[in-house]
């Protein structure tokens, strides 16, 4: 046992912890990543299970591939290869339907459908992707590098002018089931927008809902759903490859159980074998917000009125995930889902409706709504040839094992009723529960994959608590860079870039001043208990 010195340890080997070690390695810092798990990545990895590439936790990067953080990286020159499978994205509710309503590889041709199912819906979708044209860089900006986004903002502001900016937030304040009435008149366009609004956790009928409809809608129309080629764990990859090109080092199995503080700062951490590693200028933790404040500092250390605004803290709810090795491609009846990587299946938008007000109620819905990735469609080394891996998962109440048992039969009924015959082809599964999620990555709380519920009010400045919001805790030399803090959850990189930034900004003699002052406010914040 001995002890490190380094200008900064980084807590977890997550996307978000890659991306900060590689910023403040370039900026020339001496950084050391600690995980302590076996394989770098976090909820990017993949396994390979009897011949068949089967990802762990996420696949699909439409806001990685167009984040500007990732851009910035250029990680293609580290070995990643994007697979890019159109249609994008598939949504289908009903067995009757033998098409499926599907984002094509133009919007001209996703409007020549939508109009051909509504009158009307055609020109609207083109409408929209106008609009995106016109916010797509500015909002990404906005929404990924800085809290608060000031810059981004006023971006945004110029591009759209006082009006536009008005229309906008109105626009973006909007729950998906609303905007989908507002915008179209048919079922398929209106499906598109709730299906791919239904990738985070809010309720159709709650704000900012329709903002990540849109979002994921106009990203699968823009860049895809694309799957990094050979496994998610690629993407992972190139991001080690990454960091460890500009200086930084990455070490497994070497789990950190706790955080140094002295005087006001954190000053290292200390490993499970024993081990301390000092930090000179700043600790990014890439862990969750609970385990940051409730297991990894010192309990004296913690105001008493954060841990009260913690106890507040909402998860996302609990995911299923099942994995599926099939003989064959999965024989759904829509005909469009057999060619894309990723389809929307089991519910109409009105129908999830009620799907996810039975979630929020605590009841197992009767019917299920799931995401289903279909990989080897993507990307063809995924698995033998003439066969698929296939994923699907759906979210489900905090419940126990019954539970669980009953969303995986409302899956599988769905598949029953969508792509009959799918079980003959079943070659061998690995379900994975919320328990088993959690157990493998502990920042995935009770297997919820978005570090926090995505809602309104955790965004922003009440992410993870209220307060400043952002990277920056009520500790000097500490900075937050998981999905529990702005902009949330995704892979994408805008945490680890903002708590990198911060990290920069708080060790430079021209902002140190400012940078402590925030700390100082965060500090006499969480020091109060909650007014409300």
């Amino acid at each position: 046992m001995g002890e490190r010195v380094v200008d900064a340890v980084v807590i977890g080997a997550g996307h978000n912890g890659l991306v900060a070690a590689t910023l403040l390695a370039d900026a020339g810092w001496d950084i050391l990543v600690l995980d302590g798990r076996s394989k770098a990545g976090g909820a990017v990895a993949h396994r390979e299970i009897d011949g068949f590439v089967v990802d762990e936790f996420s696949s699909c990067y439409p806001l990685g591939k167009a984040s500007p953080v990732l851009r910035a990286l250029e990680l293609e020159r580290h070995g990643l290869e994007w697979a890019d499978r159109r249609p994008a994205v598939v949504h289908v509710s009903s067995s009757h339907d033998a098409l499926g309503s599907a984002i094509e590889a133009t919007p001209e041709e996703t409007a020549a459908s939508l109009e051909a199912d509504h009158p009307g819906d055609g020109e609207a979708w083109l409408r929209l992707v106008s609009g995106w044209r016109r916010v797509k860089d500015p909002l990404l900006d906005a929404l990924l590098r800085g809290w608060a986004p000031v810059g981004g903002g006023a971006r945004l502001a110029g591009a759209l002018g006082a009006a536009g900016l008005l229309d906008f937030a109105r626009f973006a304040l909007l729950p998906s089931d609303r905007m989908g009435q507002e915008r179209f008149g048919g079922n398929r366009a209106r499906d598109l927008l709730a299906g791919n609004a239904m990738h985070a956790d809010a309720s159709p009928l709650a704000p900012v809902s329709g903002l990540m409809g849109f979002l994921l809608a106009m990203l699968a129309q823009d860049v895809g759903f694309p799957v990094p080629r050979g496994g998610s764990g690629a993407l992972a990859g190139a991001l080690v490859s990454r960091a460890a090109s500009a200086g930084a080092a990455v070490e497994l199995a070497s789990p950190v159980v706790g955080i140094s503080v002295s005087g006001g700062r954190a000053v290292g951490v200390r490993l499970a074998d024993g081990t301390t590693v000092r930090a000179r200028r700043a600790v990014v933790a890439d862990v969750s917000a609970t385990a940051l404040y409730r297991a990894l500092l010192p309990a004296g250390s913690v105001p008493g009125g954060l841990l009260r605004r913690l106890e507040r803290f909402a998860w996302d709810p609990p995911t299923l995930k099942v994995n599926l090795l099939l003989g064959g491609a999965m024989p759904w009846r829509a005909s469009r889902a057999r060619e894309t990587a990723v389809v929307h299946a089991g519910l109409s938008s009105r129908e999830l409706v009620r799907w996810h007000a039975d979630i929020a109620a605590g009841e197992v819905p009767d019917r299920a709504f799931a995401l289903v990735g279909q990989m080897t469609t993507a990307d063809p080394s995924r698995s033998p040839s003439g066969t698929e891996s296939l994923w699907a998962y759906t979210h489900l109440p905090v419940t126990g094992a019954d539970g669980v048992a009953r969303s995986l039969g409302t899956v599988e009924s769905m598949f029953d009723e969508l792509a009959p015959g799918w079980r003959d082809l079943e070659q061998g599964r690995w379900v994975q529960t919320p328990q088993d999620l959690a157990a493998a990555n502990p920042n995935l709380v009770d297997g919820a994959l978005g570090a926090g519920t995505s809602q309104l009010f955790q965004q922003g400045p009440w992410r993870p608590v209220a307060g400043l919001g952002g990277p920056v805790t009520h500790l000097d030399g500490l900075y937050l860079a998981s999905a529990g803090t702005h902009p949330g959850g995704g892979v994408h990189g805008g945490a680890g870039f903002n708590a990198a930034r911060a990290a920069l900004r708080g060790a430079a003699w021209w902002s140190r001043p400012v940078s402590r002052a925030a700390t100082r406010a965060q500090l006499w914040l969480q020091r109060r208990d909650p007014a409300f």
